[in-house]
């Protein structure tokens, strides 16, 4: 395996190879599985077997105020399956941001079920919870995140610090996973000399080194011009994979289209659920409009 280069100079953006993209597998059997030992602690999630989904959230509201309650999300219902390329869209206030909170078990429910990969973490201490969510959701937020006084390696390898990984190979799976996004003449670079699509390619890189089963995206492109922003969301596409979900949380209809399922929110509910232009089902299971065309 090549290593990070000794010298790197500034470069532009180089040309990233997008690998074949694969048809979403909804509901194509993965494999392996971590059930929980009888009577001891949750082992890793990994794909149930038969189809399941790889997160879900069944019945799952979230309330604040004791009170006055107001319901950010009411009674919603979402499974995610392996091979998936998926949007979440709404206007402000829709509940899109407390879905994230959700489907990353950064937050509680107030009431429902959150399972992943079949395990309910819904009542998990933050502990576990912690444990869980690192080995299964790799995070890309709007505003990158990355340390400052760290290289684009040293930024990506802060995603396997508190795993059980020798520091040589700690740094070779960083540079493999920048090199995946085209950045490896890159490594050694810090943030501030790097472009925005560059920084947000380390983002990602950092996010997939860890292979989560699910890569959760929080407004992508929305700190983008529109060049890089389409790179990047064909990046995202190419990150599917028959064992891995691509979910983006976003308000911009124009990036949600490009998702090969788009779940709309208004008011805390879904209100449509559409694939590659297919009408589903509705939050409440009743059909829903497409408006697509």
């Amino acid at each position: 395996m090549t290593g990070p280069p000794a010298e790197t100079t500034p470069v532009g953006i180089p040309a990233v190879t997008v690998p074949p993209t694969h048809t979403p597998a909804y509901g194509t059997p993965p494999s392996g599985t971590g059930p929980a030992p009888e009577g001891g602690e949750p082992t890793t999630p990994r794909p149930p077997p038969g189809g399941g989904a790889l997160l879900e959230l069944e019945a799952v509201s979230r309330a604040y105020g004791e009170e006055v309650v107001v319901y950010a999300l009411r009674e919603v219902s979402l499974a995610i399956f392996p091979g998936e390329f998926m949007s979440i869209v709404g206007p402000s206030g829709s509940g899109k941001s407390t879905m994230l909170g959700l489907l990353g078990i950064l937050d509680h429910p107030t009431s429902g079920t959150i399972r992943v990969a079949g395990q309910d973490v819904s009542g998990l201490d933050d502990a576990t919870r912690s444990r869980v969510r690192g080995d299964s959701i790799g995070f890309v937020f709007q505003q990158f995140h990355l340390i400052p006084h760290l290289s684009a390696l040293g930024n990506v390898e802060t995603a396997l610090l508190y795993r059980d990984i020798r520091p040589k190979e700690r740094k070779e799976r960083a540079y493999d996973a920048l090199e995946r996004l085209g950045l490896g003449k890159r490594a050694s670079h810090r943030p501030v000399q790097m472009s925005g699509g560059e920084q947000q390619r380390v983002a990602l890189a950092r996010a997939i080194v860890t292979e989560p089963l699910m890569i959760l995206a929080d407004e992508p492109t929305g700190a983008l011009d529109s060049a890089n922003a389409a790179h990047v969301l064909e990046i995202f596409e190419s990150l599917q994979s028959p064992e891995r979900a691509v979910v983006m949380v976003t308000h911009d209809l124009t990036v949600a289209d490009t998702a090969f399922r788009k779940v709309s929110m208004r008011d805390g509910r879904i209100v449509a659920d559409e694939r590659q232009g297919r009408v589903v089902e509705s939050a409440v299971g009743d059909p829903v409009e497409d408006h697509s065309r």
